[in-house]
């Protein structure tokens, strides 16, 4: 289903890299110039690093460059006090990470959707990265107003029977306060046939967080890949996002190798920042 090669990518990945690297222009201020048309910042899923203790994941984060992170409850428990919340979130910026959300949190019950966002504000995120039943929605819209933290709706694939592809969240929140929107997982959205890049450009209005990877097969079958090795045109989405000027978060969920992630992930890394020089 890729338009581009691996190898004919790596390519054009180094060309550009030279061809830049030889400019005048990265003596003048060039690289100012060229963060203006990437409109998205690169972070972490800490899915990702869900078999290393918090201290270990912000350590590792680092490690591969990137400076935004969205932590799942294997790093701060959902339960956690107000005092743990924020002294997680100043672990954080010691170490320089923006902590912009939480998720993905299951959100079944009203006292769920309230524990969410006391959590998420305790912290200082800004996002909620969430599956919210349908049944609780008017309350997650009221508590969207009460708290200015967006809430994020992450589509599951096959086998989750309530949000499944992007379509189906945005069909129930379309009405909603607009700081409902979607968390597009793109493996999963091709794993249930779904377009990654289609849906990136027709619910761009709502496009509030973006889970990067890559899938094996275009079908249930599909399993996790290091980026650039699998079946999604991970070019033409990122150029999605930036003809549509998405202008939040882009955060790797690589779900493969969890016990010895960082390999996968530094390549996956790598390959997207390459993608995003030749654009």
């Amino acid at each position: 289903m890729r338009k581009h090669t691996r190898r004919r990518f790596l390519g054009l990945a180094g060309a550009a890299a030279v061809t830049f690297a030889g400019s005048p222009l990265t003596q003048t201020g060039a690289s100012e110039k060229a963060k203006t048309k990437i409109p998205f910042e690169l972070g972490l899923a800490s899915y990702t690093l869900r078999k290393f203790s918090l201290d270990e994941t912000i350590k590792m984060t680092c490690r591969v460059g990137l400076k935004h992170i969205c932590l799942k409850s294997f790093h701060l428990p959902m339960d956690a006090t107000a005092e743990q919340c924020a002294e997680a979130a100043a672990k954080c910026r010691a170490a320089g990470l923006d902590l912009y959300g939480c998720g993905v949190v299951g959100m079944s019950k009203p006292a769920e959707v309230d524990q969410a966002f006391d959590y998420a504000k305790a912290a200082g995120m800004r996002v909620i990265v969430g599956s919210p039943h349908p049944d609780v929605l008017p309350l997650v819209d009221k508590k969207v107003k009460q708290y200015d933290i967006a809430v994020a709706i992450h589509n599951h694939g096959p086998g989750d029977k309530v949000y499944p592809t992007p379509k189906s969240a945005y069909d129930r929140i379309k009405d909603l306060d607009p700081r409902i929107g979607l968390c597009m997982d793109i493996g999963h959205t091709l794993r249930i046939g779904a377009d990654p890049v289609a849906d990136a450009k027709l619910y761009a209005d709502r496009l509030l967080d973006v889970h990067v990877k890559d899938v094996s097969e275009a079908s249930a079958k599909g399993e996790t890949l290091e980026i650039g090795r699998g079946a999604i045109d991970i070019p033409a989405f990122l150029r999605a996002l930036v003809e549509t000027n998405y202008s939040r978060i882009v955060s790797f969920e690589y779900e493969k190798d969890a016990d010895d992630p960082m390999p996968g992930l530094s390549e996956s890394i790598g390959y997207v920042k390459g993608v995003l020089a030749t654009l």
